[in-house]
């Protein structure tokens, strides 16, 4: 018998079908060593040995996987060909003291049945130099998390976390509100004209004025509405003619495949996935589909940084190119060469495992998630081998003459496709703006003439996409982090979603700041991503790990045990206020949580009563303003309450009336498009604190939905299904 140990069960099912009789494959479900929860598991004094452990959780697994391990003929590894999976198998081999001459290794980046069998007759042996690089990070993330971590919890608020990437991803959130919060807007103006050639009735065209006699002007170039009105005022009576014209073809060439970030942008863009949402519907497609038992996985591996296509992958897709929308469509095969500072470890791109198999002839198997992430990497695989979309791109200029002043020029653009190309398979925004056939000298009328106000606006906080865009940029973290770095942002109370953009809130702003002013080395982007190339060189085996973690460690312990004297708490445990417990008559003090500063009663733990903060307005008295409408359980007063995510209206009978409401629900006015009674209302989900939009009547309407609604148009409303929180 040969056993295959994978790491996940529907993996192991997957590859089950393509092997016959002689092969066991089994699922380690995960990582079966770690190191320990309780402790640093580190031993700093003898080169950084870690202390590793069988979680109980996985004993069972490990006992019975031993068993079958030693009564096989040999033992196949079968893990991802990435660091984690070199690692899961290098622990698996020690657990189970499988001999060398049985034990085999063995990858793949697709799980198909020739992928498998090629893989199994090319067995290699387990990367060292891989193995490593993962247990230097694993360390590394574990000396700063279990150094900085306590420290937070003893000066600022207990259930606080610090991480190496985490702590940098949190700075460049924090950076971007203090932006936002510190823009000032700055007027300017701008002067348009609907215009058409005179004498021929054809649609008007928009123009805007760009250029003053021989001055090209700025966006600031008209400040306020005085000066637009005098430039208004200065062309009545002037004569307008077409000064140039210009046409010229404009191609856009399709994108690469995806990699591990392009798609997690994308689908964030598009499908408004979540990058964590993302990542397990990929890995999904990637093991394969239980109700479609003829296919294995339908993508390939979706932790990559590379663009590269197999040669194989290159000519079907130009095959079936050809045949499905004509040879004109077909240019393959066409390589990409990767732009990241961080691709070094994959091998090929997300890609189909076959392009015959289309989103529509497989969408009979897949969830509606599944078949619109699916839909993306097929179309983007497929696109990037089809030809150059080709765009006619004309620029028409638009002179005011006068004797009083020099030319006003006014341009207009436009553009209109010539060949669809890659879009026929990938569409992408490119709204036709189409221009009469104008020539140089033509005269032009002018239906109006009319200046604009603008105002600057600020930088927007980050999306999901756009902070995945800029850690890869900035070569922080790997593709395999920036899902699970987001989601400890967000579980760590440090951001919260609003409006699908991250939004960083007071602990996580007092975290950065306290790290940036005392442990600058840990939040500074060119030191982490110093880190992860030294990181790469220890994959690469120019590098050991013990050295690189002992430079790290020895300047960051000495400050750490130098702040641990020197730091009081940041926020006062018991900071007086002027606020009174409505339980007990006593004085509430100020004290500090991590889900934010609140207002508790002194005389805890006799009295436990706590409340949010007043109004920062001033207006409102604490009673006031802790004060609501009545319950509709019980008829008694509604009060503001503080929880872990966030402010929410509680009942003043409690425990007696358990009535809670949240405040973030907001009625938008919209009748349900579902059952035509209730009303849309916007809520946030207690698990992932997303927005979402409900029926009023639930539970007996179950109408839900993620996207933002327009009017009382249905059409703008992406049905999910998924149980109300």
């Amino acid at each position: 018998m040969k056993l295959v140990i994978v790491e996940s069960p529907t993996k192991a099912k997957t590859i089950s079908r393509f092997l016959g009789k002689g092969y066991t494959v089994e699922s380690s479900f995960g990582h079966v060593r770690d190191l320990p929860k309780s402790k640093l598991g580190v031993d700093v004094e003898h080169d950084f040995a870690p202390n590793y452990i069988v979680p109980r959780t996985s004993q069972k697994r490990v006992t019975a996987l031993k068993k079958l391990a030693s009564k096989a003929d040999e033992v196949y590894f079968a893990t991802d060909e990435d660091r984690e999976g070199e690692a899961i198998s290098w622990h698996l081999l020690h657990l189970l003291g499988t001999p060398q001459e049985r034990a085999k290794r063995i990858a793949f980046h697709e799980i198909t049945e020739e992928a498998i069998r090629h893989a199994l007759e090319n067995p290699r042996s387990i990367d060292m130099h891989m193995v490593d690089a993962q247990q230097a990070r694993r360390i590394l993330d574990r000396l700063v998390g279990y150094g900085l971590s306590p420290l937070l919890w003893k000066k600022v608020a207990k259930g606080l976390s610090a991480g190496r990437v985490q702590s940098v991803a949190l700075r460049l959130i924090v950076e971007r509100e203090r932006e936002i919060l510190a823009f000032v807007a700055q007027e300017y103006w701008t002067i348009d004209i609907e215009a058409s050639q005179k004498g021929v009735e054809q649609p008007q065209f928009s123009a805007k004025l760009f250029r003053i006699g021989d001055t090209a002007l700025d966006k600031f170039a008209l400040t306020n509405e005085s000066n637009a009105n005098d430039v208004v005022h200065a062309l009545t009576g002037a004569s307008w003619s077409v000064a140039d014209q210009q046409t010229k073809e404009v191609k856009k060439t399709p994108y690469p495949p995806y990699t591990t970030s392009t798609l997690q942008q994308d689908a964030n863009r598009r499908l408004r996935f979540g990058a964590k949402q993302t990542m397990m519907i990929a890995q999904q497609l990637y093991e394969g589909i239980e109700a479609d038992k003829q296919s294995g996985g339908y993508i390939t591996y979706m932790r990559t940084d590379s663009v590269n296509l197999s040669e194989k992958f290159l000519g079907e897709a130009r095959d079936f190119i050809t045949s499905q929308y004509g040879a004109q469509y077909a240019i393959g095969p066409k390589r990409y060469t990767t732009k990241s500072k961080l691709a070094q470890e994959a091998h090929e791109a997300i890609r189909p495992t076959s392009v015959e198999r289309t989103p529509e002839s497989v969408k009979e198997y897949l969830t509606d998630q599944q078949y619109a992430l699916y839909g993306l990497v097929w179309r983007r695989a497929v696109a990037s081998q089809m030809a150059d979309a080709v765009f006619q791109a004309t620029t028409v200029d638009i002179a005011a003459t006068s004797a009083k002043i020099p030319d006003h020029v006014f341009r207009a653009s436009g553009h209109v496709t010539i060949r669809d190309g890659f879009m026929k398979v990938y569409p992408i925004d490119s709204e036709e703006a189409i221009l009469p056939l104008l020539q140089k000298g033509d005269e032009v009328a002018v239906h109006s003439l009319q200046p604009h106000q603008h105002f600057t606006k600020p930088p927007a906080r980050y999306s999901e996409a756009g902070l995945v865009k800029v850690l890869e940029e900035n070569g922080i973290g790997r593709p395999s982090t920036y899902a699970p770095t987001i989601g400890t942002l967000v579980e760590r109370n440090y951001v919260q979603r609003e409006d699908r953009r991250l939004k960083p809130t007071e602990i996580g702003i007092l975290v950065t700041d306290l790290l940036l002013e005392h442990f600058p080395v840990i939040v500074d982007y060119q030191f982490t991503a110093r880190m992860e190339d030294e990181l790469d060189k220890v994959a690469e085996g120019q590098q050991e790990y013990a050295p690189l973690l002992r430079e790290f460690y020895t300047p960051f312990k000495k400050n750490l045990d130098a702040k641990e004297q020197e730091l009081g708490k940041v926020v006062s445990q018991a900071e007086p206020t002027n606020e009174v417990c409505e339980k007990c008559g006593k004085p509430m003090v100020l004290k500090m949580s991590r889900y934010g500063k609140f207002l508790a009663c002194s005389g805890f733990p006799e009295c436990r009563n706590s409340r949010s903060l007043p109004s920062d307005s001033g207006s409102e008295s604490g009673a006031e303003d802790q004060t609501y409408e009545p319950c509709e359980k019980c008829g008694s007063s509604m009060v503001l309450k503080a929880g872990r995510f966030g402010k929410f209206l509680g009942c003043s009978k409690y425990p007696e009336c358990k009535n809670i409401r949240s405040l973030t629900d907001k009625k938008l006015g919209i009748t349900c498009p579902e059952c035509r009674e209730g009303e849309v209302i916007q809520k946030r989900s207690r698990k992932t604190r997303k927005s979402f939009y409900s029926c009023s009547r639930y539970p007996d309407c179950k109408y839900i939905a993620w996207t933002k609604p327009e009017g009382n148009d249905p059409r703008h409303l992406v049905k999910i299904e998924l149980h109300q929180e």
